[in-house]
């Protein structure tokens, strides 16, 4: 087994937990694992071949990339803009619904929720960002950013932790790419990491509690998304919830890992091979116009048996 340590990709960073578990959607024969001790990171292994090798063969074309079911505008379907009315939605998913690439539409968006305005609901990983790109914009953008020249090279490097960074917002959920309210800089993100990141999210699905704010005067639920909890308090943010393990998994197993654990029984971890878990905490936007998204983290204590949710903002 050839294994590759990934300092670059800790636990504790959730794009880095996306994009650890993104390269095993990617690429079926790797699998992960994560380190113990300290702030753990990921460890990447496959049977004979090098996985950063096998990532390299596997890094999806511009065409693939062009072409996924969230792409605004798709042939024979209606066009997907920020916000996406319900017919444009059903007319897409029918299209689109054995699509090798699928996932990219059920892990975004739902009809499961309809808003006032009569649009689908989005998950918390497909935040709003500036100018109204849609996701699909954005990962195109980043894809872009990863010439095919060096592919070995410039992933190594990013798992290393010493990647090439870029002013571009990426996804729009890192939190790390927040500076301070003084700090006037642009962000600036890995779109190694970040492109990694977004094929984590197939693991991620989005569904809606069936709820229709055109029909109702208060609606106080709407999506939910795979891994995400409320909050305990009134109008407290939504916050992910991420564990770590000590075996070597592929997706499939990953998969059925994130459908036992439970962030709120800490006394059961171990029955899963789980060492560590992490929770997001949400940035707070500083205004009605402020548009920005990010999560940061923080440990789940282990030491108390129970997980108890507070309400927490950056």
């Amino acid at each position: 087994m050839t294994e590759v340590r990934c300092p670059g990709l800790p636990a504790d960073w959730i794009n880095g937990w996306l994009a650890a578990v993104g390269v095993t959607v990617l690429c079926p024969g790797v699998r992960l694992r994560w380190t113990r001790g300290g702030t753990p990171h990921a460890v990447l292994s496959a049977d004979t071949e090098d996985p950063v090798g096998i990532i390299a063969d596997s890094w999806p074309s511009r065409a693939t990339i062009k072409d996924l079911p969230i792409c605004r505008t798709l042939k024979n379907t209606e066009d997907l803009p920020r916000k996406v009315p319900v017919k444009a939605f059903k007319v897409r998913a029918a299209v689109v619904r054995n699509h090798s690439f699928a996932w990219t539409l059920s892990s975004t968006i739902t009809d499961l929720h309809v808003d006032k305005e009569g649009k689908v609901g989005h998950a918390p990983f497909d935040p709003p960002v500036p100018r109204g790109l849609v996701l699909h914009e954005r990962l195109v953008s980043l894809h872009s950013s990863v010439t095919n020249e060096n592919l070995n090279e410039k992933f190594r490097r990013s798992f290393e932790g010493t990647g090439s960074r870029i002013q571009n917002n990426g996804l729009g959920f890192d939190g790390t790419r927040i500076g301070a309210e003084a700090d006037k800089a642009s962000p600036r993100i890995d779109p190694v990491v970040e492109t990694l990141a977004f094929w984590g999210l197939a693991l991620f699905p989005v569904r809606g509690t069936g709820t229709d704010a055109r029909s109702r005067s208060r609606v106080r639920t709407s999506t939910i998304q795979r891994g995400w909890v409320k909050g305990s308090y009134r109008n407290s943010p939504p916050f992910f919830t991420w564990p770590v393990w000590g075996s070597p998994l592929d997706c499939t197993a990953i998969d059925a890992l994130l459908d036992l654990w439970r962030a709120d029984r800490v006394d059961k971890w171990s029955l899963y091979g789980i060492h560590d878990a992490w929770r997001s905490i949400s940035y707070a936007p500083k205004g009605t116009s402020d548009v920005t998204r990010g999560y940061k983290s923080e440990r789940i204590d282990k030491s108390v048996g129970r997980f108890h949710p507070g309400n927490r903002v950056l």
